[in-house]
């Protein structure tokens, strides 16, 4: 702990240590493994001639030269580039930035591999997003090939988007031995105020706006290269690598395009580079990513309101270091964690104006000044966190980094710990009778925090928007959409759901969402209880739901309950075929063998 750093608050200390003591046996065996791959000492040196031979022959003279023998570090790059999503197109530029950066430096960087990269924007009400969460472990198991051919002693990973960043960081865990960072894209700029567009959304639900009008607005929000300015999965994922130490500081949300991004992109690779087995900085990827950074993770995580979906992925992340995070310890956290920032779906602003304001080294400066963040970690700055309350600049062309903001300039947008938008990270567990889930509050009234209501049950969001549509959602209820889990259908996010019961609310209903799968970080203004496991698939009660049951939903009192007796009734059964089209046939050993939403929904488990 550095001088001027608070001591850890009571609450994060005893959290950490009770993850360190849970997974004291897996975080042991992790190590050893990734200590055994250092131990042999650069992995190419062991391969044979013919090998090694194919591993440089596309190189020019002077790599091929360097790479035979041992000194030169040797950096792998892995990208998710694709000039489809506006997220991926600007990475096309970033290797040979990358590789000019580090040759300057004395080092090699070569191409290792590309990723796949589906975006929930495009595959939303489609059965394209069936195929969703399973690609962050296709993803994992992509960048373990990239990685796999023994010529490597560091790696960058190119990455933005929902399922691409957890899935390069899965996967790159898998060889912890090896320094590694991230490299973002960065948003593009704003466009139609995300307000106006949930606003031309709900019209179109209700009829009062056509296609066109509303693939207008669309277009308007989602304009140029460059990541989605809402605050959800994408953005969550870029502040997630900033606060665990795997991007550089200031780095989450410059635009692409600008001077600034390529200087942070070049020095990325330098940082990498001073950080491999061959220097005097060792920092393995596995050692970084520790319990304290995970921790670190999951407040960040409440304090901004972020995406539901990291119950999921964090949760994946840190059991392929080794480490068995719970839904508790979000919980745990949660109560003592403030919420600091108001960001679309939790405000109007949008990540540009979060970057203007203050951004991530003010809220990583406040949190660490509460004691809400351990400052003692490994970073690509290769000392505490405390370097990540700086911003980058430009100064005749060199990049710097200067102290960032003392206080926010927009404190409707961004809050210190003194002064939050609220005294929880807003983000609640709930168990019950009806399993365990999640509810975002961040965005939704306290009035609408309790709802006990008749159950409308539906197998999916195709047969609640028919409903809708008929005119059949009168008086209160509780929406159930099941049989939408991992092993039912690959857990799609069900961002169909909001417009309708959006409007519904707006006309005084008081209605609520209990659903087995995902919402992600457009989790909006209806309350709905996510992510319940057991899933209705598995057997979970939510299979022997009918309509009428009683539910209460207390996001209050952590509960979700169903006042009914459902012993005696037979379960019921998915009323959609999921099973091929679209590629789906070739995911069904993967949603077979998925875990469950609380241990992340991964088809990898703990890793022993």
């Amino acid at each position: 702990m550095t001088a001027h750093t608070p001591a850890v608050h009571p609450v994060v200390s005893e959290v950490t240590r009770r993850l360190a003591e849970r997974s004291a046996e897996s975080r042991s065996a992790y190590l050893a493994r990734i200590d055994e791959a250092a131990g042999k000492g650069p992995a190419r040196s062991a391969l044979g001639c013919a090998n090694l031979a194919h591993g440089f022959a596309a190189c020019g003279v002077s790599d091929k030269l360097a790479l035979s023998g041992d000194a030169t570090p040797n950096l792998a790059i892995v990208s998710s580039y694709n000039d489809m999503l506006s997220a991926h197109q600007p990475l096309e530029s970033y290797p040979a930035v990358i590789k000019a950066a580090v040759s300057g430096a004395g080092g090699v960087a070569q191409f290792a591999g590309g990723v796949p990269a589906m975006c929930d924007g495009v595959t939303q009400g489609r059965p394209g997003m069936e195929l969703s969460l399973f690609s962050r472990d296709v993803i994992a198991m992509a960048t373990a090939i990239a990685l796999s051919h023994d010529m490597f002693d560091g790696a960058l990973m190119l990455g933005v988007c929902d399922k691409i960043v957890p899935g390069l960081l899965i996967g790159s865990l898998s060889f912890g031995h090896l320094p590694v960072a991230f490299v973002p894209a960065g948003p593009m700029p704003s466009g139609l105020p995300n307000k106006e567009k949930a606003r031309v959304r709900q019209q179109f639900a209700e009829g009062k706006v056509g296609r066109r009008e509303l693939l207008q607005a669309e277009s308007a929000a989602y304009h140029s290269p460059g990541t989605c300015t809402f605050y959800g999965t994408a953005n969550s994922n870029q502040m997630l690598m900033e606060v665990m130490g795997l991007h550089l500081p200031g780095a989450s949300f410059e635009q692409p395009g600008t001077p600034l991004r390529e200087a942070l992109t070049a020095e990325v690779g330098r940082r990498v580079l001073g950080h491999t087995a061959l220097t005097g900085e060792y920092t393995p990827l596995g050692r970084q990513i520790d319990e304290k950074a995970v921790v670190n993770a999951v407040v960040a995580l409440l304090a901004t309101g972020g995406s539901t979906n990291h119950t999921l992925h964090l949760v994946a992340i840190a059991r392929a270091a080794g480490i068995e995070l719970t839904w508790d310890d979000f919980a745990s956290l949660s109560e003592v964690v403030p919420s600091l920032t108001r960001m679309y779906p939790n405000g109007s602003a949008d990540v540009n104006r979060f970057h203007e304001v203050g951004g991530m080294a003010f809220l990583i400066g406040t949190l660490l000044d509460a004691g809400l963040l351990h400052e003692d970690v490994h970073t690509v700055m290769g000392r505490g966190l405390s370097a990540y309350r700086q911003v980058p600049q430009l100064v005749d062309g060199v990049l710097t980094w200067v102290d960032g903001p003392k206080e926010s300039a927009d404190t409707t947008v961004l809050r210190g710990t003194d002064d939050p938008f609220a005294a929880d990270g807003g983000l609640r567990m709930l168990s019950g009778n009806l399993g365990r889930g999640v509810i975002k509050v961040s965005a939704v009234d306290p009035s609408r925090h309790v709802v006990e209501a008749p159950a409308r049950v539906f197998s999916d969001q195709a047969e609640l928007q028919a409903a809708f549509t008929a005119g059949e959602l009168t008086g209160d209820f509780v929406a159930v959409v099941r049989f939408q889990g991992p092993r039912a259908n690959g857990m799609p996010e069900l961002h169909k759901l909001t417009p309708p019961l959006g409007v519904l609310q707006d006309r005084g209903q008081k209605v609520a969402l209990v659903t087995d799968g995902r919402m992600s970080g457009a989790s909006g203004k209806v309350p709905a209880a996510i992510h319940v496991s057991p899933e209705a698939e598995a057997g979970g009660p939510l299979a022997y739901v009918r309509d009428g049951d009683l539910i209460r939903l207390d996001a209050g009192a952590g509960t979700l309950e169903v006042l009914a007796d459902l012993s005696g009734r037979e379960p019921a059964r998915a009323g959609t075929d999921s099973s091929t089209g679209t590629g789906r046939e070739l995911f069904a050993a993967l949603r077979a063998s998925v875990g469950p939403a609380e241990a992340g929904a991964g088809v990898f488990g703990l890793q022993l």
